[in-house]
């Protein structure tokens, strides 16, 4: 997709006591933060899933739904685990509180009747009522049995399970059964605000009941299932996962015959969609605007209609649009529309996948997912929050946002916070703790750091005023400012001969972009001229051999310190869907120049992007995406905790790859997670985002865009923002719903 995301635990497996994240330097005392409104709310953008009552929606049909790649597990609390495994999990096993569409946890009635906090002193107690109709595939009753294996399995006491994650579950310190199985009493020995966290997705207890089961059978199969669909087969040769309906599902019964998750790649997903291989797929942005050409486009005969939209678009219009849309730049596009004219065949083909790309509708709305500039300060320049907090005050942010959504007509507003998005409970802005933009502000900050304007000169002893060495620097200068008076003097006596004669000669090795021989002009051509010839004239057209490239700016107006410039490492993917992190990355570079900071891009490909720069520490920014959650107090803490140091040495960082972090943000995590009442819990969450603004690690940009290109014949299916699908919804409307949709190519 358009930006390298982070899924939540992936990282190593969290200690009980300590959930590990980040490195933090010293923050500044701040006012507590209260919930007190200041003003309206901030709303999610709604989901876009073209919404349709279940009459509507026909029954049958198999739906093919791109994935990047088949999981490599489907044990969902396993490292590898992926966005992938959660799609399919969440048709296949039961979640208890899956997310709405303002991001909080919704209690599912297909398991549960209810689930509450029936004590809380001396300890708290939750008591799970489940259906009486809730069964696994092979008819057995879901129970207090599948709860107790899934503790055991992840309370991190017996370290044969090979678990992510353990968050909430090394909390509890019994479960038990209630006056039957559908009734189970969980006791914890710590309060525990996100207690609805737990047990989704719950695995039967045949997977989680030993560690040969959990570790090794769940990876490529689950035989036993409890949702809408059942799975029927997993195939790495030919990229799918299939599910089919689940026939001992007693709640509405899936529309959908069957469900298949094909392995498609970012940049292949507009050929799939032309195919007709799949019918919903996450894409890009150049894949979106595609969609739009063709929705667009009236091509065929080369007569578009009088008026409407498309109006203005003929077919030789329209495969220039699309050659700049993917990529060409304006020649190649130029080269395009000619080879139309050229060959009606190829419009013949281009006219058949507009065709097929007009089926498809690109639904949008917002991720549950937040961009951000990550600040690397372990070491160097960056383990200074003087000038952490100087680059932060440097970026518009709103420009960035601007860059990203504003195209895709998406809401542009950075979020406010590290810990919600807009729309949910907890979500209030603090960003105040770390002020708006301010270059001057930051310059402050980076002179109190000692970066200065010409730091990065370094000053010898022999420069002295009145030294042998000045003089001599003085003498140099002189000679070479006549000899460049001398050259000017010869270029222009040559230049007037050259008018004279009407025509300039090529000097040898010159050349002229596009020549195929240097020295030789092309018919048609206009004349090159002596202006032409010489340094500065037609520029990007011609260059004598030996022409010097542009200086760089000055080392006088670069920030430096003890004669060392303050340069930092940006790393960035360089992988086909992540076209908008560089646009973004580029900007940055560009704001941070303004004020004299350099920095080096490294482009690396996606797959070692996390693996061998951010987790291992070798970059000083980058930018990456966190998802959303509706357990910040759980789910933040490892991100943003404060790194502790190993028994080798090394720093403990877990999900913290800023390396940023203080005591006093985790002694506030620690008191959200554990406090009952919500709206106590989520002001402490509020102060902690607000410490992490000023500690200036993490700078949020942007909330991600949404893109989905979906059958336009398809209902309930799209940009589902904060909420979870409900996959047994989910079908085709009209005359083509029953059965194979006979207009798609499988």
């Amino acid at each position: 997709m358009a930006h390298v995301g982070v899924p939540r635990g992936t990282a190593r497996k969290r200690r009980s006591v300590a959930l590990l994240a980040t490195g933090v330097l010293t923050i500044p005392v701040l006012a507590g933060c209260t919930s007190d409104s200041e003003g309206p709310a901030p709303v999610a953008v709604p989901q876009d899933i073209a919404p349709a009552s279940r009459d509507r929606v026909g029954e049958g049909s198999t739906l093919t739904w791109a994935i990047d790649a088949v999981p490599a597990t489907l044990n969902a609390f396993q490292a590898d685990a992926d966005s992938a495994t959660a799609r399919i999990t969440g048709a296949l096993l039961p979640t208890l509180f899956p997310m709405d569409a303002r991001g909080e946890p919704r209690l599912n009635p297909n398991y549960l009747e209810s689930a509450e906090v029936i004590e809380q002193e001396p300890k708290q107690v939750v008591l799970y009522k489940l259906d009486q109709q809730a069964v696994w595939s092979d008819g057995r009753e879901i129970g207090a049995p599948d709860f107790v294996a899934q503790w055991r399995a992840l309370s991190g006491k017996d370290s044969a399970f090979w678990t992510a994650r353990n968050a909430g579950y090394e909390r509890i310190e019994k479960i038990e059964r209630g006056k039957d199985d559908l009734q189970v009493r969980v006791t914890f020995a710590k309060p525990y605000a996100d207690w609805r966290s737990l047990f989704s997705p719950l695995y039967p207890k045949e997977v989680t009941g030993s560690p040969g089961t959990f570790n090794d059978g769940a990876r490529t199969t689950l035989k036993n299932t409890a949702g809408p669909f059942r799975l029927r087969s997993v195939s790495k040769a030919k990229g799918t996962v299939v599910l089919d309906r689940n026939p001992r599902w007693w709640g509405d019964e899936a529309k959908l015959e069957s469900l298949v998750f094909r392995a498609v790649r970012t940049e292949d997903r507009t050929e799939a969609l032309t195919k007709g291989t799949v019918d919903v797929a996450d894409i890009d942005p150049s894949a979106a605007n595609s969609i739009a050409q063709a929705a667009r486009y009236r091509g065929g005969n080369g007569q578009p209609p009088a008026h409407g939209p498309g109006a203005d678009t003929t077919p030789a219009s329209a495969l220039r649009s699309w050659a700049l849309a993917h990529g060409s730049d304006e020649e190649a596009a130029e080269t395009a529309q000619a080879a139309r004219e050229k060959s009606r065949e190829a419009v013949a083909v281009y006219a058949a996948e507009q065709k097929e790309l007009r089926g498809f509708a690109v639904r949008k709305s917002l991720e549950p997912a937040y961009t951000q500039l990550a600040l690397n300060g372990e070491s160097g320049p960056l383990s200074d929050d003087r000038v952490r907090r100087a680059i932060a005050r440097t970026l518009d942010r709103q420009e960035l946002a601007d860059t990203v959504l504003k195209p895709l007509g998406l809401p542009a507003k950075p979020p406010g916070s590290h810990l919600a998005l807009a729309g949910q409970p907890a979500y209030k802005d603090g960003s105040g703790a770390l002020g708006d933009r301010d270059t001057k502000e930051a310059q402050a900050l980076l002179a109190d750091a000692g970066w200065t304007v010409g730091g990065a000169i370094r000053k010898t002893e022999d420069t002295k005023a009145g030294s042998e060495a000045e003089k001599k620097a003085a003498t140099e200068k002189k000679a070479a400012e006549e000899k460049a008076t001398d050259k000017k003097e010869a270029e222009e006596k040559d230049g007037k001969a050259a008018e004279k004669d009407g025509k300039a000669s090529r000097e040898e090795g010159s050349y002229v972009v596009g020549d195929d021989k240097p020295g030789e002009r092309p018919a048609g051509d206009a004349e090159v001229t002596a202006q032409d010839k010489r340094p500065g004239g037609a520029a990007g057209a011609y260059a004598p051999a030996g022409t010097a490239a542009p200086a760089p700016a000055s080392v006088k107006d670069r920030l430096g310190k003890g004669g060392k410039p303050l340069s930092l490492r940006f790393v960035l993917p360089s992988g086909p869907g992540s076209q908008s992190l560089r646009a973004v990355g580029e900007k940055i570079v560009a704001m941070l120049d303004s004020i004299g900071i350099s920095t080096q891009v490294t482009k690396v490909d996606d797959e070692s992007y996390f693996k061998d720069h951010i987790a291992s520490g070798a970059y000083d920014l980058a930018l990456y995406s966190w998802p959303a959650t509706a357990y910040p107090a759980t789910d933040g803490r490892p991100i943003f905790a404060k790194p502790e140091p190993a028994t080798d040495g090394s720093l403990l960082v877990e999900q913290n790859y800023t390396r940023v972090g203080s005591d006093h943000i985790d002694q506030l995590f620690d008191r959200a997670v554990s406090e009952l009442d919500a709206n106590a819990s989520r002001d402490l969450l509020k102060q902690a985002d607000a410490r992490i603004w000023a500690a200036a690690g993490s700078i949020p940009l942007y909330q991600r865009p949404q893109l989905v290109a979906v059958d336009k014949k398809l209902a309930n299916i799209g940009a589902f923002g904060f909420a979870a699908p409900r996959y047994e919804d989910i079908g085709f409307t009209g005359r083509e719903a029953a059965g194979s949709p006979a207009n798609r190519k499988k």
